[in-house]
């Protein structure tokens, strides 16, 4: 079972994962986890922060030669921005002439974690519930994506919609991307490197005129803006997963693993709210035969049907809410004095959707590796590559 842990604070001297369960045998290099580290770092309405990180990881532990050895994967990647924060997260000082922050934003996590743990300062619950922790879980999930990829699975995303910005005929994304899956497994991957040439992760033109309108907007404004993005697997077998259990149901790991994303607020599988709203008859994929093969003509489950793959496009979307941090403030209470204020500002982004697509991406590959080595498993790739082929026959 491949399992990650992370650490580090926002402004740490770095952040540190470990990722176990590994096979031996995959093929992995710094430059391919510093292409997805840059990938998180780009969109349109990003704030400061992204000109002063230029995130690249240091493989510490796990590989040697290019390639997994079974071992735990140690990681880390500096946070330059700690220079500047010297006295503020300093580990061995003991704080005195360090203005302490006592006014929560709404909408973010400081103000409940600072009740759960009895913080004075709610310093103690920004700097870990940041969504720079995601930079970490970029880098450990790409190593698994590679062995994913590896296997013929490539996980992709585009962002459908940013604030009121939103794609409503979609039939021309959904006919290229069936195109695309026609021709190869690596589907996704096309439509990734399609959506990585919008500053907002869009496929249609249109929509990313608007959005980037609606971004400069909320910035002009002091606001911010959130949106929905959709993550694609293809490549997938039919059968990884399982409807035994609850928690063997890979449709309910995959919607913890986004569901886990700081900010995101919902997730979707397929056509999930669309289908509630419908009679069964224009929900359900029908089976028909082609060419003496099974097929379904349409994709409405989303790839899933009782917890399990069913050889169809993997479709998720995830809602990510407008950030916390709003530079015209909300109204908040100094928890020192009591006393009703306006909410503080810290350097943060506009919009980080197309940064939450491609977060997600990493996210669900452990997920996804999971459920391949339940089925297909073994401690070496070769031997999990042999019994995925054989199954496949």
């Amino acid at each position: 079972m491949i399992r990650y842990l992370t650490a580090g604070e926002s402004h740490g001297s770095e952040l540190v994962g470990i990722v176990e369960g590994m096979p031996a045998g995959v093929t992995i290099t710094k430059e391919y986890i510093d292409h997805q580290l840059w990938r998180r770092q780009q969109g349109y309405g990003r704030g400061g922060r992204m000109r002063i990180e230029q995130d690249s990881v240091e493989i510490l532990s796990g590989v040697r030669f290019g390639k997994t050895l079974g071992s735990p994967v140690a990681l880390r990647i500096v946070n330059r921005d700690h220079a500047s924060w010297l006295a503020v997260m300093d580990s061995a000082s003991d704080g005195r002439g360090v203005e302490k922050v006592t006014i929560p934003r709404p909408g973010h996590a400081e103000y409940a974690a600072a009740m759960k743990y009895g913080y004075d300062d709610l310093r103690n619950a920004i700097e870990r519930s940041s969504a720079r922790e995601t930079a970490m879980r970029v880098a450990v999930g790409t190593i698994v994506r590679k062995f994913l990829e590896d296997l013929g699975i490539f996980i992709g995303s585009h962002v459908l919609s940013i604030g009121a910005a939103e794609t409503i005929d979609r039939s021309a994304i959904d006919r290229k991307i069936l195109r695309l899956a026609s021709k190869a497994s690596c589907a996704a991957y096309k439509v990734t490197e399609e959506a990585d040439r919008s500053p907002v992760r869009m496929l249609d033109p249109r929509t990313e005129a608007k959005a980037i309108a609606a971004i400069k907007r909320a910035k002009k404004q002091g606001n911010t803006l959130g949106g929905i993005f959709e993550v694609l697997v293809t490549g997938l077998p039919i059968g990884l997963g399982s409807h035994v259990h609850h928690d063997r149901k890979l449709d309910g790991q995959l919607a913890q693993a986004v569901m886990s994303i700081q900010a995101v607020k919902g997730v979707e599988i397929g056509d999930a709210f669309a289908s509630a709203r419908k009679p069964g008859s224009e929900v359900h994929d029908e089976f028909i035969v082609r060419g003496g093969a099974i097929q379904r003509p349409t994709n409405r489950a989303g790839g899933l049907e009782g917890g399990i793959t069913n050889g169809e496009i993997l479709i998720l979307r995830g809602a990510m809410k407008p950030i916390a941090t709003l530079a015209q403030p909300l109204r908040s209470v100094d928890l020192r004095t009591g006393m009703p204020v306006q909410s503080r500002y810290e350097r943060s982004d506009v919009c980080a959707v197309p940064a939450c697509s491609v977060i997600a991406e990493a996210v669900i590959a452990p997920v996804l590796a999971n459920a391949v080595q339940e089925r297909f498993g073994g401690d070496r790739f070769a031997d999990i590559l042999k019994n995925c082929r054989r199954a496949a026959r």
